[in-house]
């Protein structure tokens, strides 16, 4: 990449009271759009001075405020470089979730998640810990709402002793139950109460693998549990596109 990059060449047409300020949007909007890319260089200083009509002052100014904000990392001897952007946290909520591939794509997040926090749960609960799942277990055989579902996720999460399972599942909330977000038994053209039936059994065998202290047991239950709801939307999604 050259040195005059383009939305450097021409500068803003806004002319800022505080020219360094100036200088700091044209290149941050250069970097934001992608022009400006992670790992390259900048204009040198005396090439941002003739293109926004700038002393050296003003540039080195702007460069800093550049560096303040993380976007750009001076190397001395070599010049100005474009950083990474930081991460982004983490977006995921009821708004962004609004496709059945979307419930797919949360239920591959979940299956490589809540398989290690069903093994881990497994090998760490406490009794007092099986006595909140075997509730929340109990409240969803007798048909209660998604939130028991929810529940019985996070207990097992808590169950790990690492914050972090707890953390996130908390954060997804109810977007980790499908039918939470769509009617997963009239997408699979099953008999709700079949469905649920289903369902059920495989909660309770999350439950008993855990409660036996059986790891892999507990592992392969939950692998089972989500894949099969992940196979029941694939296969809802794969019908209504062929429609």
């Amino acid at each position: 990449m050259t040195e005059l990059t383009a939305p450097l060449v021409t500068p803003p047409k806004k002319r800022h009271r505080n020219l360094a300020q100036g200088v700091v949007e044209s290149i941050g909007a250069s970097i934001r759009e992608g022009v400006l890319k992670p790992g390259e260089k900048l204009p040198t200083e005396s090439v941002i001075m003739e293109l926004h009509g700038v002393s050296r002052t003003v540039v080195r100014e702007a460069i800093s405020h550049l560096q303040a904000a993380g976007l750009v990392e001076t190397r001395h001897g070599i010049g100005t470089f474009v950083l990474q952007p930081p991460a982004q946290p983490l977006r995921i909520s009821a708004d962004t979730i609004r496709t059945i591939g979307d419930v797919l794509a949360i239920l591959e997040l979940r299956i490589s998640l809540e398989t290690e926090a069903a093994w881990l749960a497994a090998s760490r609960r406490t009794e007092e810990q099986m006595q909140e799942m075997g509730v929340a277990l109990q409240r969803i055989l007798e048909g209660a709402s998604v939130e028991a579902d929810v529940r019985f996720h996070l207990l097992i999460a808590q169950a790990t002793g690492n914050r972090y399972f707890v953390d996130i599942l908390t954060h997804l909330g109810t977007t980790i139950i499908p039918r939470a977000r769509v009617n997963s038994a009239q997408l699979a053209h099953a008999d709700p109460a079949d469905y649920l039936e289903r369902v059920n059994r495989e909660h309770e065998e999350i439950y008993n693998a855990i409660l036996r202290r059986d790891p892999e047991g507990a592992r392969a239950a939950m692998r089972t549990h989500l894949s099969n709801s992940r196979e029941r939307l694939r296969k809802a999604q794969a019908e209504t596109a062929a429609v």
